[in-house]
């Protein structure tokens, strides 16, 4: 890994769009075997990360059909140490797809800068990843291709990103052609002998990525990719040397990389051993790195930071022509409504970017200085707003607390997979179809002042009642992993899936609660004071559990909580009453309100 060139965000060229289905393009982030990525901002001010499809995958009928069953399933994809897919589209010229993001550095180029990692930062590691498997694995989705360069290390833990779309690519000219999906180096046995691939299949991965980040060697030696592919086809016959690791990470080695899948332990099995083995609560990550990592993490987050608000504060330019005709043409563009102002610290635990480098490396995502790894960056948010995408068939998506994560694929593997259960990704095409609705027309240019982010302007606007008081417990789950969905509009409070994230405000976690779009706090309950108070009084957008409760929470009975909706009413949340939770870990209450919404 280089730091000569600190820089994660490049200008756009001229084969480059400057927009995307409505999404104005800022820079570019990377490119790589299935496209290329951009920097782009929500409705909401957030940056989201674009990836667009390469033109051979796109005019492949075949991938577009895929692409969409596989992306619609991993949408159905969260939790804790899981970048989440935020949007998408196939019907265009070009399919492309929006994901989250946090900053961070890559673990393959954490190895190559600074070598192996303390076995209690391993084992940490290894069951924070498998706590990921879990989630991923519980919407029936098959990661099929965990690698490190597909594991963010952040000061806030590891973050899994990229869950492979390599079964969208399945029937494409590249497999046809004899092409490989997946990286050899950490394929499982029934991927590398093209058989059945389960959830076993990413125990396994995780099981060699322990003994590469624990020793730096690989358990099937340092050959090349095919070659270690084919050592790993015949571990039946002939398992691994494992006898020069140490324990107990022998002991994690035999279980994950049994060749018999059934052998293999389950992931939360794996996350409780490596919790108990680690000395440590998996979730506590003060000094869980070694010095000089935890220091380069934070010296890219704040690098990452400072490039795209320099982005965000750089005039627009005229743009040359765009490559391709955009998916959609702007017909208006809507101010950005204010979310909360960034702070200068690197965000906390949210959804990440990736944000790849050029050029040769392994079978990974971007290019590599060092002969071992590829070496990926990552770009933060910034507080200045950006216009808002143009209206499209779809309303833009609003991110909550974060930032957006891409990673690219250097040899066309890439995001999502499914297992070869269909029914689960059907009817994830239904739960998250995407609601059209309209972005309001009468949206006054939002004031700025220095320091601070646009907010809309509350007077000369009409406001319309579409229900008052309405009654609605905001209940948290009590289960790890689990998240409720709160939709205003409706409103109602349902399990995470069912409410698609174009249609949320809100999310109750076991352990947080995050806006969707940005909530202040107003000081009467009149829709200008409303308006106003979600414009100048914001709360946090993210609000862990140790904030929530007592006499010093953020939330307490009698606020008015006001935001804009993902359909760009007004809604204002009387909090009428707090029932503390009871559960032994899980402490966010749950609050009875009343809601109010008006049409602006």
């Amino acid at each position: 890994m280089s730091n000569a060139d600190d820089a994660v965000l490049r200008p756009l060229g001229p084969e480059d769009p400057q927009e995307i289905s409505g999404y104005r393009l800022l820079a570019k982030i990377g490119e790589g075997g299935m496209g290329s990525v951009y920097l782009s901002r929500t409705r909401g001010n957030q940056p989201i990360a674009l990836k667009v499809i390469r033109r051979e995958f796109a005019q492949e009928q075949d991938f577009r059909v895929r692409f969409e069953r596989e992306v619609q399933a991993a949408r159905r994809v969260q939790g804790y140490h899981i970048v989440p897919v935020l949007d998408h589209d196939t019907s265009g010229e070009r399919p492309w797809l929006a994901t989250a993001f946090v900053p961070g550095l890559a673990l393959d180029d954490a190895l190559a800068a600074h070598g192996p990692l303390p076995l209690p930062a391993v084992f940490q590691l290894i069951g924070c990843t498998a706590q990921a498997l879990h989630s991923v694995h519980a919407a029936s989705v098959v990661h099929r291709d965990l690698k490190p360069s597909n594991i963010l290390l952040g000061s806030n833990g590891p973050w899994v990103i990229d869950f492979g779309i390599a079964r969208a690519t399945d029937t494409t000219q590249l497999t046809r052609s004899g092409g490989f999906i997946g990286t050899p180096q950490y394929m499982s046995p029934e991927h590398a002998l093209g058989r059945t691939v389960t959830a076993a299949t990413d125990v396994f991965a995780l099981g060699l990525i322990a003994a590469v980040v624990a020793t730096g060697r690989h358990p099937y030696g340092d050959g090349g990719g095919l070659s270690i592919a084919a050592a790993i086809a015949n571990t039946p016959q002939q398992a691994p040397d494992l006898s020069g690791y140490p324990e107990p990470l022998r002991q994690l080695l035999e279980r994950c990389l049994q060749s018999d899948a059934a052998q293999r332990p389950s992931p939360a099995e794996l996350a409780e051993w490596c919790g108990r083995v680690a000395g440590r609560e998996l979730r506590d990550f003060d000094g869980w790195l070694p010095e000089p990592l935890t220091a380069e993490i934070a010296r890219r987050e704040r690098s990452a930071q400072a490039q795209a608000q320099a982005q965000a504060q750089a005039p627009a330019q005229t743009p040359p022509p765009p490559a391709y005709t955009p998916t959609v043409a702007p017909e208006h563009v809507r101010p950005a409504y204010a979310p909360t102002q960034a702070s200068a610290q690197a965000p906390g635990p949210v959804p990440p970017a990736y944000a790849p480098t050029q050029g040769p490396g392994h079978p990974g995502y971007g290019a590599s200085t060092a002969p071992a790894y590829a070496t990926p960056s990552y770009s933060a948010p910034s507080a200045q707003a950006v216009p808002a995408p143009a209206r499209r068939s779809r309303v833009p998506l609003v991110v909550g607390a974060g930032i957006l994560v891409v990673a690219l694929a250097a040899g066309g593997t890439w995001y999502f997979t499914h297992n070869d259960e269909e029914g689960g990704a059907q009817q994830t095409a239904g739960d998250n179809k995407d609601k059209t609705a309209e972005a309001p027309k009468d949206a006054a240019p939002a004031a700025q002042s220095s320091g601070s982010t646009p907010a809309p302007q509350a007077s000369g606007r009409t406001y319309t009642a579409v229900f008052k008081d309405k009654p609605v417990k905001f209940l948290a789950p009590r289960e790890f992993g689990k998240v409720n969905a709160v939709d205003l509009d409706f409103p109602k409070v349902a399990p995470f899936g069912d409410i698609g994230y174009n249609d949320r405000e809100l999310t109750m976690g076991y352990d947080s609660v995050e806006s969707v779009t940005p909530f202040g706090k107003s000081r009467g309950a009149t829709p200008e004071q409303c308006e106003t108070g979600a414009a100048t009084d914001p709360i946090p957008e993210k609000l862990p559990q140790s904030d929530l409760g007592g006499a010093d929470s953020a939330i307490v009975q009698g606020d008015l909580l006001c935001t804009v909706t993902s359909k760009g009413n007004l809604a204002m949340v009387k909090i009428v009453g707090v029932e503390p939770s009871t559960d032994r870990l899980y402490k966010v209450p749950t609050y009875l309100t009343e809601v109010t919404l008006w049409k602006r």
